[in-house]
Formats: structure tokens, C-alpha cells, sequence
């Protein structure tokens, strides 16, 4: 025996992904059909050994290093592009002010007798209230049935609030602002 294993050896799931890997490169190089493609990918998914892998992607070239750092950075640009839209199509939030300094609590719910009255059915009757606690500003759920959010953290207990946070009873959210302060930009 020469030293070499007499049985193939079977092909692990992060070898799998490098092949991959190579042929995802190779067809955004404009080295390969995307037909040609979809059929390796299938004999990659199907190999059993790493010989069988290794003949999958043996004739294709080498990546370049200038055609690898080009690669790296239309992808790089694409993520950016991506990142702006996805935040250029987010949502704006109406703002919630919080009341000037002799106004101590507000209860929100749907409830006639709540100071702030949302019709949004996922706000419980008196879902939450916002109190002043010396100088800050606290907000505790009520009991709700969809719960009460700051930054998008669910409340267990009372949190504290500023201004600039995102404050969510149920589905309805807001970015809260301090009484006359301008609040974040909306476009």
C-alpha cells in the first residue's frame, strides 16, 4: 500500500460549500452558462466522494487576482445599495411627544379614559402607561396582550425612554420626541 485510503472518502458538507463557492464565482466571472451551472451545482449536491467534488470543478481556470478583487468589490457596492434602499423604504414613524413637565402620566390604550388613544385593534383597552420619574421619562405595560416595545425589545418591567427611541404598543409604533424639540427628521 502507498499510504492512500483503498475506499473513497466520503465528501463533507464544507467541502460541498467550497465547490460552490467556486462555481457561484466562476459564473458572476462570466466563465460558465448558467445552465452549465444548475448542472454542476446538481452534481455537487449529488457527489459522495471528494473525487467526485474535485471533477466537478478540475477544467475551470484558476480566479485571477484582479478579476477576485473586482468581484469583492461590485459585491461590496451591491451591499451598500442594498442597505440604502432597504432603509430608504423603511417605514416613518408618526412622532409621540411627551408632555411638558406638569403632566406627570399617561395611560394609552382604547379605552375612552386614556390619555392617548389608539384604534389600532392589536392595543389592548389600557395597554400601557408613560410616567415621569424625577427627571426621566418611564414606560411599563399594563398587561397587554401584544406587549409593549422600546427599540424593539419587548417590555418585561418599566424601561426608561428618550427621545429618539422607538416606542411600540402592539402594532402601532413611534418615535418619541421631547416637548419642543423638533424630534428626528421626517421626510
Amino acid at each position: 500500500m502507498d499510504g492512500q485510503p483503498s475506499f473513497p472518502v466520503r465528501a463533507s458538507d464544507t467541502e460541498r460549500d467550497r465547490v460552490l463557492r467556486v462555481l457561484g464565482d466562476r459564473v458572476a466571472e462570466g466563465r460558465m452558462s448558467n445552465e452549465t451551472f444548475e448542472r454542476r451545482v446538481d452534481q455537487v449536491l449529488r457527489a459522495r466522494s471528494r473525487a467526485e467534488l474535485a471533477d466537478i470543478v478540475h477544467d475551470l481556470p484558476p480566479a485571477g487576482r484582479v478579476v477576485r478583487r473586482l468581484t469583492g468589490i461590485i459585491s461590496s457596492v451591491s451591499q451598500v445599495t442594498a442597505r440604502v434602499e432597504a432603509a430608504w423604504r423603511a417605514p416613518r414613524l408618526p412622532r409621540f411627544m411627551l408632555p411638558p413637565g406638569d403632566l406627570g402620566r399617561i395611560v394609552v390604550g382604547r379605552a375612552p379614559g386614556c390619555q392617548f388613544i389608539l384604534a389600532d385593534l392589536t392595543v389592548s383597552r389600557f395597554h400601557a402607561e408613560i410616567y415621569r420619574a424625577g427627571e426621566v421619562w418611564m414606560v411599563a405595560d399594563l398587561g397587554s396582550m401584544n406587549g409593549t416595545r422600546v427599540n424593539g425589545w419587548r417590555l418585561t418591567g418599566p424601561a426608561r425612554v428618550r427621545p429618539g427611541d422607538e416606542v411600540g404598543f402592539g402594532n402601532a409604533a413611534f418615535i418619541v420626541t421631547a416637548p419642543g424639540s423638533p424630534g428626528p427628521p421626517q421626510p
